[in-house]
Formats: structure tokens, sequence, C-alpha cells
């Protein structure tokens, strides 16, 4: 079956609520064992245009694809921001607070940018709020299952903070080559396991994950 196309029925009904904006939210790079992990935001209010064509969560589109996507995602929201946390922020604050940490910092680049945060609606992809709990004061925040895939803001963020994140992978790759990041993006494949079993881990790495994920067979 062919993946469907997200909308802004979503974002409608929260803009019907009240909500003078909606922010989608989405992190990318929670399940990788290098690198940081990445929350994407993306501003839509009434006024927003149609959702750039072929516009899909970020793990339904090709590395091309995203790469083409990202700066019409950008273009296309009102307000669009990446925060990170590093993998040292990971291994000494666990993966939740990490997300948070990087949601905030997203968050604080949205209103260097004009973003009236406190006449928005969040809109978080999951079913957790692991952002809040990283703020002075809590925001309205709506979390939805498959969001990524379902809402066209959360669909923009992912696509936005993944290809941020995969940048910085492919550049981390040039004076780490051994690790096969241009290619795993830091995640935990045969041939990056194997790597750090030849070559030892780096401070890219997340430390505690290590101990904590046994390598792949074969």
């Amino acid at each position: 079956m062919a993946p469907v196309d997200p909308t802004l029925e979503v974002e409608k009904l929260l803009h019907g609520g009240g909500a003078r904006y909606v922010i989608g939210c989405d992190e990318v790079g929670r399940g990788a064992i290098a690198g940081p992990v990445a929350v994407g935001l993306c501003v839509v209010d009434t006024a927003v245009g149609p959702m750039p064509v072929g516009l899909r969560d970020s793990k339904l589109l090709s590395e091309k694809r995203r790469e083409e996507l990202a700066p019409l995602a950008v273009g296309w929201g009102r307000h669009t921001a990446v925060g990170l946390a590093s993998a040292e922020e990971v291994d000494t604050l666990g993966i939740m607070a990490a997300l948070g940490l990087a949601g905030k910092r997203a968050l604080m680049d949205l209103h260097a940018a004009g973003a009236v945060i406190a006449d928005s609606v969040i809109l978080l992809d999951g079913s957790f709020d692991w952002l809040n709990p990283a703020l002075q004061s809590p925001l309205r925040l709506q979390t939805r299952v498959k969001a990524d895939r379902d809402c066209a803001s959360v669909a923009a963020a992912s696509v936005v903070a993944k290809v941020h994140r995969d940048r910085l992978m492919i550049g981390a790759h040039e004076t780490h080559p051994n690790y096969g990041w241009a290619s795993n993006k830091g995640y935990g494949s045969a041939g990056h396991f194997a790597a750090i079993a030849e070559f030892g881990a780096t401070d890219y790495h997340r430390h505690t994950w290590l101990h904590a994920l046994p390598a792949p067979v074969g």
C-alpha cells in the first residue's frame, strides 16, 4: 500500500480551538549509538499555503528526496528550527532529558526568530511528553501517535531535523572515516559495531549505550 500523504486537518482543529500557531515537533537520532539527538520544529498558522508536494515523514523518504524537500519545508513553515543534544549529554542526562534539552534549544531559536511561543500549541509525535519537563513554564502541547505520518507540520519538522542531523554525521565522517557515518548516520549497523571493536569509541559515541546494547551478529 502506498504511503498516505500527511494533511493539515489536525492543525486546523487546533487552530479552530483557539491556537494562533501550531508547532509541529519531531525528533531524530533517538536510536543512534553515535552523534546527537535532534528535535525539529515547524510553525504553521491559518495562512499557511499548501504543503510541499511529496512531503512525508522523513523515514518514508529517500535521502535524496529528503534533501530536496528540506529547503521547501523551511520555506513553507512560518518558522523552523532544529535543536541538538550531544552524545555526551545523552550519556549524562539520559535520552528523554536530552530530547527535552534539544527541544528547549529549538524553542529558544524559534523565539529568537520572532515566533510567538505563548500563542502556540505544540503537536508532538508520539505518546509521551518529553518536552515540558525540560521547560521552566509548561507549554500547551498535544501528543499524537504517528503525527509524523499524518500531520504536515510534524512531517516538515521531521524532514528538517533529519537532514540537519544527517549532514552533521556526514561532516563527522570526514574526520572519523572508519565508522561509516556517511552511510549509517551513527546508527548501530554491523559495520559500525565492527569498527568500534577495532578502533574503539570516539567522543561522538554514546558510551553508556555501547555498554547496554549488544552488537549485532553476522
